[in-house]
C-alpha cells in the first residue's frame, strides 16, 4: 500500500495575539515560526486579517525573508490582501471567509455560492506563481467548485469534528471528511484539513490517506505554555506519523 507523508503545517498567529495584547515586540511570531521549523514543520500558516489583530504586516515581511519552509499565507479574497500576495510571492495563499466580529475562523468559503468573487482573485493569485487553496467544508459542492475556479488544493474545515460533544457526533463528522477527501482526491485536488485539531482529535483525520496536510495553530501554541513549542510540536508530529503509519499498516493486512 502506498503511503504519502503527511505534512505539518504550523500556524503561528496567536504567538501574535499575545505578542498584541501589550505591545511591543514580545513574544516574536516569527521566532515561534522558526522554532516550528527545527521541530519538524513542513510549513507555516499565518494570517493577516483585515483588522490586524494578531499578525501584522511586518511579520509576513520577516516570515518571507527568514523561513526555509514554505509559508502559508491565509487571506481574504479582498484586493488589499491579494496585492499583499501578489508583493510577497509566498508560496501558497488559503482563502478563508473573514468577518471583523468573529473571534476565529467560522466554517468554509463559499466557493459555490461566491464564484464570481473568487474566479478572478485566484486568477491573479496564479499568475503570480502562488498556490492557490480554498479553506471549504467537507461539501462536494465546494469541492467541485474549487476545480471550476482552478483552485488547485483545498483545506477541510474540521472544525465540527473537533467540537462535536459526543461520539456519534463526532463520528458522522469524520466520515464526511473521510468522503470529501476522497472526492478531493478523484477530481485533482491536492486535500488538506486543519481547525480545532488537537492531541486528542488528530489521528483519525491524520489516518485518512487522501489528505497530505494538516494546519494546527491555536492548540499548539496554547500547549506550548505548559510544555514548550518544540515539545509539543514534536509530540504533534509523532502522533501524526503513528496514525499515518497504522493507517497504511491496516489496509495492507
Amino acid at each position: 500500500m502506498r503511503s504519502r507523508h503527511l505534512r505539518l503545517g504550523v500556524n503561528v498567529d496567536h504567538v501574535a495575539t499575545v505578542r498584541n495584547a501589550r505591545g511591543g515586540r514580545y513574544p516574536d511570531p516569527v521566532r515561534a515560526a522558526l522554532l516550528a521549523e527545527q521541530a519538524g514543520a513542513d510549513g507555516i500558516t499565518a494570517h493577516l486579517r483585515e483588522d490586524r489583530r494578531h499578525i501584522v504586516d511586518d511579520d509576513i515581511q520577516h516570515l518571507m525573508r527568514d523561513l526555509k519552509v514554505p509559508l502559508n499565507f491565509e487571506m481574504a479574497a479582498t484586493d488589499e490582501m491579494v496585492g499583499i500576495a501578489v508583493r510577497h510571492k509566498p508560496h501558497a495563499a488559503c482563502l478563508v471567509p473573514e468577518k471583523r466580529e468573529e473571534r476565529t475562523t467560522e466554517g468554509g468559503l463559499d466557493a459555490a455560492g461566491g464564484h464570481n468573487h473568487l474566479a478572478p482573485v485566484v486568477k491573479r493569485l496564479k499568475d503570480a506563481g502562488i498556490r492557490v487553496s480554498l479553506f471549504i467544508e467537507a461539501d462536494p459542492r465546494q469541492l467541485d467548485a474549487a476545480v471550476k475556479l482552478g483552485a488547485p488544493v483545498v483545506e477541510i474545515h474540521t472544525g465540527a469534528y473537533c467540537e462535536a460533544e459526543d461520539v456519534a457526533t463526532r463520528a458522522r463528522e469524520l466520515e464526511r471528511i473521510v468522503k470529501a477527501a476522497a472526492h478531493a482526491e478523484e477530481i485533482g485536488l491536492e486535500c488538506h484539513a486543519g481547525h480545532g485539531l488537537t492531541f486528542d482529535t488528530v489521528a483519525p483525520v491524520a489516518a485518512i490517506p487522501t489528505i497530505v496536510e494538516l494546519n494546527i495553530g491555536h492548540f499548539l501554541i496554547g500547549e506550548a505554555i505548559f510544555g514548550g513549542l518544540e515539545s509539543v510540536i514534536k509530540r504533534m508530529r509523532a502522533l501524526m506519523d503513528k496514525a499515518r503509519s497504522d493507517a497504511v499498516g491496516r489496509r495492507s493486512a
